[in-house]
């Protein structure tokens, strides 16, 4: 493999430091290797800042919202200040709110719930199961994937000019891809929304991670993401922009924090006065150290330089490219073609391979971590792979036994906390497990490969 990380400039920044950096893992084969964890596009590490952040506040922790005491005072006043930090990494306009959730998934199911009656929905099929399902009660229309960026522009003006009747409408669009790391046209997709009476709102799950997003810059109505994707831990998630929809609609979840005042009426029943600020979708306890976790990891990023970190992961995403493309047997997916800027994600299949067989070999005799399946997005990947809509396939493995046809992808992803090394050794596994083959037998099990613990090392 004559690619290597060695080209890398050395003025770009080095990797951040994260959690997990120095854990190692058994290879089949016999040892120990240092793990490289190339799956950010599922859940990246947490960053050793936002963890040191966490621990030091631990022992603080208190009731939010909800006591006199000195710690619930401190934890409020973090939990808040975290609001404003989000804000001020998301670029928010001084109208938009910012409601803490418990994922992206979760923030698009918020949203979904509070949408005005009769909303019209339009989201492409290429989206991830997270912003293309959670729109049950709305009359939705699926836009078929585009081959340009262009294309998606004039797509959407079409079905939003063809609507009828006109009334409420909402765009859902992906800002990165989570197979292909490709970019959308996020601006000019926002602007046909707006010229046609509609609103939109970005999933940017897999663009906050790699790019700044603003919301003013882009002019979106809404933006929603992750915490385990952006480098803290898991169970928080983030829904910001227009305040007017989620405070007309009802609360998200109905309970303490979200009502303002409760009293029993004459005739027995009860009133409520709901909050009309973030808290009215915010009923609960709330995940104080969730939401601090993504205030730091934002704090974290910001410190870093945005721009160097965006610099240095295009490298590895150059030299990603350029070493699969040396495998004459590897197709990259992709949807706009070779040109489309991109993030650090990056899905392939193998010329005679069963993806879910090549993950398990670079994990069991390589100790490198990707993820093998439809990732979560199955109409798109069907899309690139060819494949009748109808196939059979699921997030994970295919039931096929190694060497058989897959129906899936294989997934590599990487981002700020990617050391050199493991794309060095990520290249090299791709080219000696295509030229030479596997060192060891596999098996399938409860539709996962693994490798066949009771079988001979292969010759």
């Amino acid at each position: 493999m004559s690619v290597s990380t060695a080209a890398l400039d050395p003025s770009v920044c080095a990797p951040l430091p994260v959690l997990g950096q120095d854990v190692t893992v058994p290879l089949v084969t016999g040892g120990e290797v240092t793990y490289a964890a190339l799956d950010y596009a599922a859940s990246a590490p947490a960053l050793q800042r936002v963890w040191d952040d966490v621990a030091a506040y631990a022992p603080y922790y208190g009731s939010v919202h909800r006591g006199a005491g000195y710690l619930s005072q401190l934890s409020t006043d973090l939990f808040e200040n975290s609001r404003r930090t989000v804000a001020e990494f998301l670029g928010c306009r001084p109208e938009d709110q910012v409601v803490f959730t418990r994922s992206t998934t979760d923030s698009l199911n918020l949203l979904a719930a509070a949408i005005p009656a009769n909303c019209q929905v339009f989201v492409y099929e290429t989206e991830h199961h997270a912003s293309l399902l959670p729109w049950r009660d709305a009359q939705v229309t699926y836009l078929n994937a585009p081959r340009t960026p262009d294309q998606a522009v004039e797509t959407l003006e079409r079905a939003l000019a063809d609507r009828e009747p006109y009334g409420p409408a909402l765009v859902c669009v992906t800002g990165a891809s989570n197979v292909t790391g490709e970019l959308w046209p996020v601006r000019e997709l926002a602007a046909a929304a707006h010229a046609h009476g509609a609103r939109i709102v970005l999933d940017a799950a897999q663009l906050a991670p790699h790019h700044p997003v603003d919301i003013a810059e882009l002019d979106v109505d809404w933006v929603a993401f992750s915490g385990h994707k952006l480098y803290a831990p898991f169970g928080s998630g983030v829904l910001a922009g227009r305040a007017d929809w989620l405070q007309a609609a009802e609360p998200y979840l109905a309970g303490g924090g979200a009502s303002r005042k409760v009293a029993r009426r004459a005739d027995g029943g009860v009133d409520v006065d709901w909050h009309t600020t973030a808290a009215r979708h915010e009923a609960g306890s709330p995940n104080v150290i969730g939401v601090y976790s993504i205030a730091s990891a934002c704090k974290a990023l910001t410190e870093a330089g945005f721009d160097s970190l965006v610099a240095r992961e295009q490298e590895l995403v150059s030299l990603v490219r350029e070493g699969l493309a040396e495998v004459p047997e590897v197709q990259v997916l992709s949807l706009f073609g070779d040109d489309a800027p991109r993030v650090g994600v990056i899905s392939f299949v193998v010329r005679g391979w069963n993806s879910s067989h090549f993950a398990a070999a670079l994990s069991a005799e390589y100790g490198i971590g990707v993820r093998d399946g439809l990732f979560c997005a199955h109409p798109l990947v069907r899309t690139l792979l060819g494949s009748d809509p109808q196939d059979p396939g699921e997030c994970g493995a295919p039931e096929a036994e190694p060497g058989e046809r897959s129906l899936n992808a294989i997934r590599v992803s990487f981002g700020a906390g990617t050391p050199d090394e493991h794309i060095d050794r990520f290249l090299r596994a791709v080219t000696e497990l295509v030229r030479e083959g596997a060192q060891w037998k596999y098996r399938t099990e409860d539709g996962r490969c693994v490798p066949d613990r009771g079988e001979a090392p292969q010759v």
